[in-house]
This record gives structure tokens, C-alpha cells and sequence, in this order.
């Protein structure tokens, strides 16, 4: 009689880089609703804002423009005053529901201990789930800026970055900007997607998770405006959450936005090193 078992233990054949591969689960998590609707309105919210800006008819504010008032002064700065709308809140929703959602909501569909059986080794699990939520984030932080510069460049046509400080940049040069603000927002995110997915391993609730990680950045966020912390808010997670501004210039000025990705790093590797440890020596119930 032939042995149904490894020396390992194991079924013959089995193979843990085999199962629950990364195609699998982007097709998984694309097939969700959430994740549909959450797309589809980073792609329908530039058209609400040029919308709004098209019925709106309030006056300037008096002194020098800021990213608001430029808005409609071609794609390129509506593309910019877009992100720095979606910045401190918007953005941080999305990364936070792709990334606290997608074990929280195994565990509420009772389907987790499903997967660990078939089986899916549990540090292998945690890989795939974060390594897609991480790239449907980073898919979203491409969307938005994408789906702004076509309504722009639609509504308001197309012309150089006008600067806050007063810069004109030409087109070629407000792009590798723009590239530049775009992955600076990945990094900072990073910690976002860290404390979304540590709070989703923690709760069988999705809502929960993804409450729970937006509620902690609002409180950090709050911390921030409290001036009489002084040099402590610069050790805040969200302090330099729009150094991306210092991408405006007439020079990069990259000290504020290396400090806020070597902070984001150093928070997300120790957030998902607490994540791995407690579910690796968690009793999955749901």
C-alpha cells in the first residue's frame, strides 16, 4: 500500500508555494464589491470636483493663491489641488479598507480556518494578503491622479504647474513631479496599510479594522495640531504626511519627504512584525 503521507507529514505533491498564489487572490479580492466600488469612486471623484468647481461661484481669497484657488488654472494643478484634497482623509480610508479588510473579512465569513486547512501556511497567507492589498493601494494611488488629469485636462485644458510660491513649471517637468508626490504618498501610506492590516488580524470585524486604523490616524493627525508638543509631533506617523509639497519648488527639497518614508518604514515594520507574531500564535475560531 503506498503511503498517502510525506516523511513530512504532508499529502505527496504538496507544495506551500503552490497554493493561494498571488493571481488568485488579486482575482479574489477584484471579483469583491468593495473593492469595485472603491475603484470605481476614485475614478468618478474628479469629475464631482470639476463639477463643483464649474457650478461654483464664490470669489478668490485675497493674498497669494494656494493650491485651491490654482485648481482650475489647467489638469496638472487640479490634478495636485485633487491629491491634496484626498490627502489627510480620503486616501487614508482607501489604503485602510484594502488592507485591514482582507483578513478581517476571512475571519467574519467563518472562511479563515477554511484556507489554513486546505492548507495555506499561515505566514504564507499573511504574504499574499498584504503583498495584493499593497497593490491594489498603490493601483488606487495611480487611479486617482490618472482620473484627474483627463477631467482636467477636459474641463479646464491643458497649460504649465502654477506653484503656490509663484513657479511656473513646464509640462515635462510638472510630470516627473507629479511621479514624484505620487510615490512619496505610497510611502507614507505604507504605514497606513500597516496599521490596517495589524488591527484586521486582531478582530473578526472588517468594519472594525478598518475604523480602527482610520480612528488611530485621526487621533495621530489631531496630536500633529496640537502645537504645544513641539519637537515630539515630528515623531508622529502622520507629521510629514504632506511634505509632498516640498516637490513644488523651484528645487525638490527632499529632507521633509525622507523623514516621512524612513518614518513610515520603520512604523510599518515594526506594526506588521506584531501582526505576524500574534496570528502566527493566534487560535483561529472564525
Amino acid at each position: 500500500m503506498s503511503s498517502v503521507t510525506s516523511s513530512t507529514g504532508a499529502a505527496p505533491g504538496y507544495r506551500p508555494s503552490a497554493v493561494l498564489g498571488l493571481r488568485v487572490e488579486v482575482r479574489r479580492q477584484l471579483g469583491r464589491r468593495r473593492t469595485q466600488l472603491t475603484l470605481g469612486f476614485l475614478a468618478l471623484l474628479p469629475l464631482l470636483l470639476a463639477g463643483a468647481f464649474q457650478l461654483g461661484s464664490g470669489s478668490p481669497n485675497p493674498g497669494a493663491p494656494g493650491l485651491v484657488e490654482l485648481a482650475t488654472s489647467g489638469a496638472a494643478n487640479f490634478t495636485l489641488f485633487t491629491l491634496f484634497a484626498s490627502t489627510g482623509f480620503l486616501l487614508v480610508v482607501v489604503v485602510a479598507l484594502f488592507a485591514g479588510d482582507t483578513v478581517a473579512a476571512e475571519a467574519s465569513w467563518s472562511s479563515l480556518r477554511y484556507l489554513l486547512a486546505a492548507p495555506v501556511p499561515r505566514s504564507r497567507l499573511l504574504r499574499q494578503k498584504f503583498l495584493v492589498a499593497l497593490g491594489f493601494s498603490a493601483f488606487a494611488l495611480v487611479l486617482l491622479p490618472a482620473a484627474a488629469l483627463l477631467v482636467g485636462w477636459a474641463v479646464f485644458g491643458w497649460a504649465p504647474v502654477r506653484s503656490p510660491l509663484g513657479l511656473t513649471l513646464g509640462t515635462p517637468e510638472a510630470m516627473g513631479r507629479l511621479a514624484i508626490i505620487v510615490g512619496y504618498l505610497m510611502a507614507v501610506m505604507l504605514f497606513v496599510a500597516a496599521l490596517g492590516f495589524l488591527v484586521g488580524v486582531y478582530t473578526d470585524a472588517p468594519l472594525g479594522a478598518v475604523g480602527g486604523a482610520v480612528l488611530l490616524v485621526i487621533v495621530s493627525n489631531i496630536l500633529d495640531a496640537v502645537t504645544a508638543l513641539g519637537s515630539l509631533r515630528d515623531f508622529l506617523p502622520t507629521h510629514y504626511q504632506y511634505a509632498w509639497v516640498d516637490a513644488l519648488g523651484s528645487t525638490v527639497t527632499w529632507s521633509g519627504m525622507a523623514r516621512g518614508a524612513l518614518s513610515s518604514v520603520l512604523y510599518s515594520a515594526v506594526l506588521l512584525l506584531v501582526a505576524w507574531r500574534h496570528f502566527l500564535r493566534k487560535d483561529i475560531l472564525s
